[in-house]
């Protein structure tokens, strides 16, 4: 008796189990098939590869001279100049207090 109750609730909740897997899997296993979602991670591998090191990706003159027009705004904002390192974590300096008897 206890068998064919197994056999009965196999029977039962097999085909669900079957269609949420292939469900689940699918995705994962169709691999980016449609044509723009191919490119669209194609181009994103391409930055990345580009954009390796921090810098800019393809910037033209004027990019440049803006970035740089910033920077420079930038330091003189903030106590930068020539031979100042801006990356650089400011040193603090903090005096002792002179405390006087009362």
């Amino acid at each position: 008796m206890q068998a064919t109750t197994i056999l009965t609730r196999a029977r039962v909740a097999l085909p669900r189990i079957t269609k949420r897997n292939i469900g689940i899997t699918a995705p994962a296993l169709q691999k980016a098939s449609d044509p723009i979602q191919q490119l669209f991670l194609d181009k994103i591998r391409e930055y990345k590869q580009k954009s390796s090191g921090g810098k800019l990706v393809d910037p033209t003159p004027e990019i440049q001279k803006e970035k740089q027009s910033e920077l420079d705004r930038v330091a003189r904002q903030f106590g930068g100049g020539s031979g100042v390192d801006m990356t650089k974590f400011p040193e603090f300096k903090f005096p002792e207090a002179k405390l006087s008897p009362s």
